[in-house]
């Protein structure tokens, strides 16, 4: 049963022999706020969007397999979303949504998360944004005081400071989890990161996401407003097929 992992932009001809594919598309998650106060937290970033499915590839085709990178480190200022992912040739088009950066910005004003594939985490007074639809969630709000909210996962909304837990894949042979949200930020603590490869926030620099899993990246803030976020995870696409041989198919490797 034939893998194929894309980690990386490319083009990509289906071979001889293929047929039904189950794929998983990740998209890259955002990075994580900065607020520039080193009294009051940031948002962590959301983790990129994931989407499973099936669909017939034709052999010869060429498609377009485009990997999302992870939003930008910010300092002081609201976190990036991150890039879409894709699959694109012949009679397929099938996305997943980027991340959306971590509140930050502001010392005073509440500063929401952007929506996104699972949406970032509001600063220390902000809410979550959005996820979107069968690919994430939202993130979490700030606690109205000091502690900002985590960016949401693919498998779960952001609630409290830790970010969100991403949803687990075993399409590349291997479980793993995708889509992770970044962890958020306040004045003194480490919040952790979501499994899916979301990064931990702490107001002194946030830890970006893990390459290749769309996690979203940790939120930072300081008095300077010169400690940076935690960029976003990039995303990945992967592909499981059938091989027709003689009449039958050999079977797909589960979701």
């Amino acid at each position: 049963m034939p893998v194929v992992i894309f980690s990386s932009t490319q083009s990509w001809t289906a071979p001889n022999g293929i047929g039904l594919a189950s794929y998983l598309i990740v998209a890259g998650g955002g990075s994580g706020g900065a607020t520039p106060t080193s009294t009051r937290g940031a948002g962590g970033g959301g983790g990129g969007g994931v989407v499973t499915g099936s669909a017939t590839f034709i052999p010869g085709t060429v498609y377009t397999m485009t990997i999302g990178n992870g939003g930008g480190s910010v300092t002081g200022a609201l976190g990036n979303n991150g890039q879409n992912s894709s699959i694109v040739g012949g009679a397929i088009s099938v996305s997943a949504t980027g991340g959306g950066g971590g509140g930050g910005g502001s010392a005073a004003g509440a500063v929401a998360g952007n929506s996104g594939g699972s949406g970032g985490g509001g600063n220390f007074n902000g809410g979550g944004g959005a996820g979107t639809g069968g690919q994430g969630n939202s993130g979490g709000s700030g606690n109205g005081g000091f502690v900002g909210g985590g960016g949401g996962g693919a498998g779960a909304a952001g609630s409290g400071p830790t970010g969100a837990n991403g949803i687990s894949s075993s399409l590349s042979g291997t479980p793993t989890f995708y889509g992770g949200g970044g962890g958020a930020s306040d004045a003194s603590n480490t919040y952790a990161g979501g499994a899916g490869g979301g990064g931990a926030g702490n107001i002194s620099g946030g830890t970006a996401g893990t390459a290749n899993t769309g996690g979203g990246g940790g939120a930072a803030g300081s008095s300077l407003g010169n400690h940076p976020s935690g960029a976003g995870g990039s995303g990945i696409i992967i592909l499981s097929y059938s091989v027709q041989v003689a009449g039958f198919n050999m079977p797909m490797m589960g979701l």
